[in-house]
């Protein structure tokens, strides 16, 4: 009966730590959305822009002029990069998502047994 509550209470820490695992990565996958958003808003507001209109950089606290045509393949770097760890992260959540599932049931499925280890013997002795 302790080795059963003390595997169940194992189940549990482990349920727990996906959890917290799952929330880390759609916290992950929220900040790449909006980095992804910011860089999509900078490379229409380079459409806006004219040929011989000027680009600066911050760096540090000082801005850099920088040209169009290497500012936007910064940008599109940038969103190539945010894409492919937005797929990476929504990876992770479905993987540990299914893992959580896969937990939860692990702990039905002990508790159900711990239930019925420890009704059946009850049921008996009303019945003596």
């Amino acid at each position: 009966m302790a080795e059963v509550q003390a595997q169940l209470q194992n189940l549990s820490e482990e349920y727990t730590k996906l959890q917290q695992d799952l929330q880390a990565a759609v916290q992950s996958r929220q900040k790449l959305e909006a980095q992804k958003q910011e860089n999509a808003n900078v490379q229409k507001e380079f459409e806006r822009l004219k040929n011989d209109e000027n680009i600066y950089k911050l760096v540090g606290p000082i801005l850099l002029k920088q040209d169009k045509v290497e500012a936007e393949s910064t940008v599109n770097g940038r969103l190539e990069f945010i894409s492919k760890e937005l797929e990476r992260t929504e990876g992770q959540i479905k993987e540990t998502q299914d893992k959580i599932e896969k937990k939860k049931g692990e702990i039905i499925q002990v508790q159900s047994g711990l239930q019925a280890g420890s009704g059946a013997p009850g049921k008996v002795a009303a019945k003596a």
